[in-house]
C-alpha cells in the first residue's frame, strides 16, 4: 500500500502562483512515476504533468511553460509549481503514484483561480 498526502491548494487570483506538494509513504518502489491530474466540474480527469524517478517529465499542452513538476526522491515528494494561473486551471488536483502493478491516488486538493 502507498499513501499520498497532498497540500498547497487554495484560492488565487488570475496570474498568480501556487505550489502543490504530495508526499508518498508506505511500500515505495524505487522505479515509479508520480504526477498530478486534475478534474474540473463536469469534465473528465486529465493528466497535468508527471515525472519519473529518473527525472523524465511530461506536461499537458495546456500547462506547458506555466507549470513545473519536480521531485525529491529522498523525501518521496513531488511538487507542482503553478505560475500564471488562469480561471480554466480551476479544478481538484489529484496526486498520483504508479509503479509496476500499482496505481494510487491522493484525496485531492482544490485549486480555484478567480477574482
Amino acid at each position: 500500500q502507498v499513501q499520498l498526502v497532498e497540500s498547497g491548494g487554495g484560492l488565487v487570483q488570475p496570474g498568480g502562483s501556487l505550489r502543490l506538494s504530495c508526499t508518498a509513504s508506505g511500500s515505495i518502489f524505487r522505479a515509479n512515476t508520480m504526477g498530478w491530474y486534475r478534474q474540473a466540474p463536469g469534465k473528465q480527469r486529465e493528466l497535468v504533468a508527471d515525472i519519473t524517478s529518473g527525472g523524465s517529465t511530461y506536461y499537458a499542452d495546456s500547462v506547458k511553460g506555466r507549470f513545473t513538476i519536480s521531485r525529491d526522491n529522498a523525501k518521496n515528494t513531488v511538487y507542482l509549481q503553478m505560475n500564471s494561473l488562469k480561471p480554466e486551471d480551476t479544478a481538484v488536483y489529484y496526486c498520483n503514484y504508479r509503479s509496476i502493478g500499482n496505481n494510487y491516488w491522493g484525496q485531492g486538493t482544490q485549486v480555484t483561480v478567480s477574482t
